[in-house]
């Protein structure tokens, strides 16, 4: 019986749950206790007699969906809450527990918790995030509809100040002859000491729904006029023309405002796409603000380069796969007390293929891949440099497992002590800060170091020693055999003349391209397509190649077109 009360109560949509707990306590039905029957009658009358009320339904309608049905009467309610959905939150829960332990099983190796981008993914892509980095987020509907509305709100507020002051201006003649002298005037109201509103009489409006109005140069000049005026024309007593003082906002003040409001908001904004901010999709205000914070780029899901797609270097891969394995399975070393190692230095001629095998190492190993050239650390402030070391290796140890990589590493580790001057200066400390952050009290653990650079002779011993960059991997040229790997990985989106066969091919064009790097491998593959392409070929033949070869060792010379 209890439990029927309850859903038919629910329904009715006029019987307040409050008044409902009060007179049937303990989920008893009123037609179980006597004393309350003459009450849930006059209560139900007077529900049925306001049930047209609008306001009564609004307010039973909010009182249901907001209100927790009765425990365990869950399922008599339609909007309330089943089995299924209440189960939900549960499992909710239950995943969240299980995910705790691996959280802290990562934090106990060492490497703090968490992974992406900082901020997470979520607060950087509503667009008042991204619009407080100084980019202007038109792709989002949500943005869209705040410019709109708000565009609206104040094109509304101009168009009603301008409607304010639409009635017609008058001179003092006008006034006198055409509506004092025709008594017409009911009465005068000096509106902030600026100009005069004229209210005619009930009755006797002359202006086509219109009012009139004058300026006046001073309210004591106005006063001394009219008191003038009115004895002149004999206008005496009670049929003087009262006067009224008002004050009202015109939006006088809004609009003297808008100009120095237009001027801080472009400041802003140009500070904030300064540039130490153009172009960077970091974190913080961006700007002059953040000159202290780094410049580095965390990608993860966007890295689908693996070790299939690098050739030419098969012994430097063999070395720097292990490094894989270190993140993959750091406790098989853990459990044996070896370190892992910090880093290694991929170093060699140009186009080898540095940045792309930390890249490969990236995605193997399937952790964060943060990456930062050593010329962003340098500006032209003093001390900037190593507040980013601090703040990346901030960001790498948040991130961690993650993978490090510096390219062009040169830039900020050259050998110390060959001058004490300016720029010289800065890049010393930068160069000590990075130290202290490698190999220091501050330790970093689960963050592999990999760096790139053409220049190993010029960089300092101290970064070079174990402890901070434990490998040093060399990348030469490849030889005949990597060459020819190279071109199978570059030939594979080509469109190839039918009768070519990708392996033959390759060994050919390796043999033809002595002492060229992976770069100029890749510069001959799309060399000859864009060859291809210019003659209006269906697909590329071996002629295309051989033209691409000749292009290239010409150092960028046209060669003439097939005869």
């Amino acid at each position: 019986m209890a439990h029927r009360c309850l859903r038919l109560w629910g329904r009715g949509g006029c019987w307040p749950r409050g008044l409902q707990q009060l007179l049937v306590p303990g989920g008893v039905g009123p037609g179980e206790q006597p004393c309350l029957r003459t009450l849930y009658r006059f209560v139900t009358t007077q529900a049925r007699a306001s049930r047209n009320s609008l306001l009564t339904d609004i307010i039973a309608a909010y009182q249901r969906f907001c209100s927790r049905p009765p425990k365990g009467f869950e399922k008599y309610f339609p909007n309330g809450k089943n089995g299924k959905k209440a189960s939900e939150p549960k499992e909710v829960m239950g995943e969240k527990k299980e995910s705790k332990p691996a959280a802290t099983t990562r934090s106990s190796g060492g490497g703090g918790g968490g992974g992406g981008k900082r901020g997470g993914k979520k607060d950087d892509s509503h667009w008042w995030s991204r619009f407080q980095k100084g980019d202007i987020p038109w792709d989002d509907k949500d943005f869209r509809m705040f410019f709109l509305w708000t565009a609206l709100f104040w094109g509304g507020v101009m168009f009603y100040l301008l409607l304010k002051r639409s009635g017609r201006e008058i001179t003092w003649k006008d006034f006198v002859n055409n509506y004092l002298s025709k008594g017409v005037v009911d009465r005068l109201e000096v509106v902030n000491k600026r100009f005069v509103r004229v209210t005619f009489t009930p009755g006797k409006t002359p202006v086509d729904g219109q009012y009139v109005w004058f300026n006046i140069g001073s309210v004591d000049t106005f006063e001394r006029n009219l008191e003038t005026l009115q004895q002149e024309l004999g206008i005496e007593g009670e049929n003087r023309v009262p006067v009224v003082y008002i004050a009202e906002s015109d939006g006088s003040f809004l609009l003297s405002m808008l100009p120095t409001v237009l001027i801080i908001a472009f400041l802003l904004y140009t500070i904030r796409r300064g540039p130490a901010g153009i172009g960077r999709t970091g974190r913080g205000m961006g700007g002059l603000f953040s000159v202290g914070e780094t410049t580095a780029k965390v990608l993860k899901d966007e890295i689908d380069v693996k070790f299939k797609d690098v050739a030419g270097c098969e012994e430097a891969k063999l070395e720097i796969m292990e490094f894989v394995n270190f993140l993959k399975n750091p406790k098989q070393y853990q459990d044996l007390g070896a370190k892992i190692p910090k880093g290694a230095i991929l170093t060699g001629p140009p186009g080898t293929g540095k940045t792309l095998l930390a890249k490969a190492t990236a995605g193997e190993a399937n952790v964060p891949f943060i990456t930062v050239s050593g010329s962003e650390f340098l500006e032209m402030f003093v001390g900037v440099g190593p507040a980013r070391v601090r703040d990346l290796f901030a960001l790498a140890r948040k991130n961690a497992p993650c993978i490090l990589f510096i390219d062009e590493i040169d830039a900020v580790g050259r050998k110390r002590g060959r001058g004490n001057f300016g720029g010289q200066s800065e890049q010393e400390n930068t160069l000590n800060q990075l130290l202290v952050e490698m190999d220091g009290f501050n330790t970093t653990t689960n963050v592999v170091i990999l760096a790139g650079t053409n220049r190993p002779d010029i960089l300092d011993p101290a970064l070079l020693r174990p402890g901070r960059f434990d490998r040093q991997i060399f990348i030469g040229p490849p030889d005949i055999k990597g060459r020819a790997s190279i071109f199978k990985v570059h030939l594979r989106p080509l469109k190839l003349d039918s009768t070519l066969e990708k392996d033959k091919l390759a060994r050919k064009l390796a043999s033809l391209t002595p002492g060229f790097s992976g770069a100029d491998v890749a510069n001959v593959c799309n060399e000859a397509a864009l060859i291809a392409a210019r003659h209006l070929s269906d697909s590329i033949n071996q002629k295309h190649f051989e033209q691409a070869i000749e292009r290239v060792i010409g150092d960028g010379v046209l060669p003439s077109p097939p005869g």
